[in-house]
């Protein structure tokens, strides 16, 4: 026998669209029995009491939820407007004071080659911006952005800060670079200026991480010579113009030899943070002769 298929009773369903429209017109009839209608003394007085009535009530309630959110809805724009507005003000008053930080920052650089300009008045210098260096964190050997059409040349002393910095080694129309006295090769004559006793201020970036750079073969039989001295180029050195600041005594070792001392000395200048420098226009040669 075949399988007798029972075919499931459709149920009965009305479209949304013609229920809303259904829905839509009792509330209307309802509406306009209650207008018309005197149902103080009608026999649908209950019925209105228990149907239109709560209704209307339900619809007002719905009016006045909508009503407000809407209002809220306003509200909440104009504050994402003011939010959006302050947010671009954030940005413009971050970028003002990132911009007078730099400018502030510059303005120290500049004073602190004013007052070393006027402290070596008596020779005539040229202002340069940094503007490439070797790797590491030291100013060791940097190139600045002037050269040989600018006026300078080969052996020119370099300043900054508090003092020396180093001198010109290669040069080109619009750059020369500079060999810092910090630098490994760099050997400077040097004179303690409270004793004028000479010494040689050797360079070294492994005693920078310290803070520091070395001396030796300082000759000081009286023991005149402190921590805290402050020591300068000497007359004597080949390269380097006389009485141009290099820094200070931090340590002093006698030697084995009995005669000799070594020590370390802190540069007046600050070889971490450079960004311009003076560049004095005449060379110890020059001076000389």
């Amino acid at each position: 026998m075949s399988p007798v298929v029972k075919r499931k009773r459709e149920k009965f369903s009305i479209p949304s669209k013609y229920l809303l429209l259904i829905l839509t017109c009792i509330c209307v009839a309802l509406m306009a029995v209650t207008f018309f209608a005197d149902y103080s003394a009608s026999p649908l007085n209950k019925l209105v009491g228990y149907v239109v009535v709560p209704f209307q009530n339900g619809v007002s309630r719905i009016g006045t939820w909508i009503s407000v959110r809407i209002d809220e809805l306003g509200e909440l724009r104009v504050v994402l407007e003011e939010n959006q507005d302050l947010k671009r003000q954030i940005a413009d008053l971050t970028v003002q004071n990132t911009q007078l930080q730099q400018d502030k920052y510059e303005l120290s650089n500049l004073r602190e080659l004013y007052k070393l300009d006027e402290q070596y008045s008596g020779y005539e210098k040229v202002g340069a911006r940094i503007i490439a260096k070797d790797g590491g964190n030291w100013f060791h050997t940097f190139t600045i952005d002037k050269g040989t059409d600018d006026g300078l040349s080969i052996d020119m002393n370099v300043i900054a800060g508090g003092g020396l910095v180093g001198r010109i080694v290669d040069i080109g129309p619009n750059w020369a670079k500079v060999n810092a006295v910090i630098n490994d090769d760099s050997n400077v004559s040097s004179m303690v200026l409270a004793s004028s006793d000479t010494f040689m201020v050797t360079g070294s970036l492994q005693l920078m991480e310290e803070g520091v750079i070395g001396f030796e073969q300082l000759t000081d039989p009286q023991n005149k010579v402190a921590v805290g001295d402050k020591v300068v180029t000497s007359n004597i050195s080949d390269k380097y113009l006389p009485s141009i600041l290099i820094g200070y005594i931090s340590e002093i070792n006698q030697d084995s030899n009995n005669i000799t001392k070594s020590g370390k000395l802190t540069p007046a200048v600050d070889f971490k943070h450079l960004e311009e420098v003076l560049v004095i226009l005449k060379t110890k040669q020059q001076v000389g002769d």
